[in-house]
């Protein structure tokens, strides 16, 4: 609550398993039902980092070939070859899909 700054705890349950996308402490939007989260709204992109993936191939930008890659939140997502570990990407949360590096 930004008036409080009382803060709630959701599990990704109460989140329809939203919670690959949420880092600790961001703020969003919470639904509550009878005082329990029963959802949550998350902006349309967010930023994680790449915690696990394979080595990337130098030179290799133009390419529609993909890989898996594990983000900083346990989130698993498909990513271009060119992305390395620690990299920081954007990920649509409407899709999950890949959306650029930052």
């Amino acid at each position: 609550d930004l008036t409080t700054y009382e803060q709630t705890h959701v599990t990704d349950e109460q989140t329809g398993g939203k919670g690959g996308y949420l880092k600790e402490g961001q703020e969003v939007k919470v639904l509550l039902y009878k005082g329990q989260p029963i959802d949550v709204e998350l902006p349309t992109s967010v930023v994680l980092e790449v915690v696990e993936t394979e080595t990337g191939l130098k030179g290799d930008t133009v390419s529609n070939t993909t890989k898996p890659a594990t983000l900083e939140t346990g989130l698993q997502v498909q990513v271009p070859l060119f992305v390395n570990l620690g990299d920081r990407i954007k990920v649509d949360t409407r899709t999950g899909g890949y959306l650029g590096r930052e």
